[in-house]
């Protein structure tokens, strides 16, 4: 298994650079069951923030790869359970976060009481307790 870096996968899904887009295509091609990519949470993090603000990608286009991502045998998405269940609060409020989704989803599997914060949007479509 090999790491997979967030500049890789944005390479890969927005194809927006001929000679890295070219190397990072190659490479996920050559991903297998045996030999998968793996795809940590931050790097999920980031490629959601990065194709949506950079590449203006919307939320169900988003869900989409990131379906596409978990269910590929070529990948092991760290958390993927935990991710899913993110990925469907987030793709069901306009106003969430992926990022706050899945802070508050991973607080849930680690069976937190709850998971807090000063952000009141966060509070409110990500299920968070709004420290007051």
């Amino acid at each position: 298994m090999i790491g997979l870096d967030t500049n890789v996968l944005v390479r890969y899904f927005a194809q927006d650079d001929i000679a890295q887009s070219k190397r990072a295509t190659a490479l996920m091609e050559s991903l297998s069951a045996e030999k998968p990519g793996y795809v940590s949470q931050v790097a999920l993090v980031e490629v959601v923030w990065v194709l949506g603000r950079c590449y203006g990608v919307d939320r169900g286009q988003m869900k989409d790869i990131i379906d596409s991502m978990i269910t590929t045998k070529e990948l092991v998405v760290e958390g993927a359970d935990t991710v899913r269940k993110a990925l469907r609060v987030f793709v069901t409020s306009a106003k969430a976060d992926f990022a706050d989704c899945l802070i508050e989803r991973s607080g849930h599997a680690a069976e937190c009481e709850c998971t807090v914060t000063f952000d009141a949007t966060a509070s409110k479509v990500a299920g968070m307790r709004l420290l007051k």
